[in-house]
């Protein structure tokens, strides 16, 4: 039972309390039940990998997103992890094709440039005019935006490169916004017309 609440605690989000509701969850579920999960687990791991174009989690490689004839491939958009890729086709507003990093760069956690999914990244350059770099506005985030967009810009120097906007979210009250998001709101404004 240990052994069972130890790995289930790595998965992010679950702590010793919720790990010990689902081993005894599990305990008590039917040796059918058990057996399912187990074996969707060893499916998932063996029918997924990465899409050799973007780093995507894919059955089919290269992905539906790198084949798709519907999709502006001029256009590429980097994010973090490919959960991002989700929340990014949610708005039905991109069109575009996708480079997953699988993390950020952090040198106090000893992430750099070489532990990022960058090799796939470089040669795609030449195939695209617009690179939006779709980081999450955090220390880390920024920090990998603004390496790429260096880098970009001394392999490209004619590329466009632009960043996603931060700032108010939509729905949400002036009052309660913080410091740093409400400077980030009034550096991303826009003209009205």
């Amino acid at each position: 039972m240990a052994q069972l609440i130890d790995e289930l605690r790595k998965l992010p989000g679950v702590g010793t309390k919720t790990a010990q509701r689902y081993a005894f969850h599990i305990l008590r579920s039917a040796n059918a039940d058990a057996d399912a999960l187990a074996q969707a687990i060893r499916a998932l791991k063996q029918a997924l990998r990465l899409c050799s174009v973007c780093n995507n989690i894919t059955d089919l490689d290269p992905c539906h997103f790198c084949t798709s004839e519907t999709r502006n491939a001029r256009e590429l958009c980097v994010v973090e992890e490919p959960t991002n890729i989700a929340a990014i086709e949610k708005t039905q507003s991109y069109n575009g094709v996708y480079h997953v990093l699988h993390g950020t760069l952090s040198p106090v956690n000893g992430i750099g440039p070489e532990q990022l999914r960058l090799n796939n990244l470089w040669p795609r350059l030449n195939e695209v005019d617009e690179v939006i770099l779709a980081t999450s506005p955090t220390v880390e985030g920024e920090a990998t935006a603004r390496y790429l967009a260096d880098e970009l810009h001394k392999l490209h120097p004619a590329l466009h490169v632009s960043r996603i906007a931060t700032g108010v979210p939509a729905g949400s009250d002036i009052e309660y916004v913080d410091e740093v998001t409400m400077t980030r709101a009034l550096e991303n404004r826009r003209t009205v017309s």
